[in-house]
């Protein structure tokens, strides 16, 4: 039995494009700003949340989120120590492109973890 409101539904489906785009502008801003991975992870897994509450019936594979989190922090962990043994000397434009790297990488493990504790909750503590 489905009770979602179809205008929150369709607003929801609009708005997360929106979403996406405003999350990869905080992170990639965050190279040169305020924010970064952290900021932008947590507004990117807002997509997560919308399409669970848009249509709970959909299947969110949890596993799948909790590997590629895996991955991505044994990334950073190695890009960390591979430029942790060089001398970091790099130029402007390097830097940039490293810091929106780190940033991405950061945002999406940042994205998988707030999404999978939201799922948590919700598939076994909300019941």
């Amino acid at each position: 039995m489905k009770n979602n409101s179809t205008i929150i539904s369709h607003a929801a489906q609009i708005l997360m494009p929106f979403i996406i785009i405003f999350g990869l502008y905080i992170v990639i801003g965050g190279a040169d700003s305020v924010g970064g991975g952290f900021q932008g992870g947590a507004v990117l897994s807002a997509v997560f949340m919308l399409r669970y509450l848009i249509n709970p019936e959909r299947s969110i594979r949890t596993k799948i989120l909790q590997q590629t989190e895996k991955l991505l922090m044994a990334a950073v962990i190695l890009l960390a120590l591979y430029f942790l043994g060089s001398e970091m000397n790099m130029g402007e434009k390097l830097g940039d492109i490293w810091m929106v790297i780190l940033n991405l990488i950061i945002a999406l493990k940042v994205c998988c973890g707030l999404s999978i504790i939201f799922f948590r909750y919700v598939f076994y503590e909300g019941r």
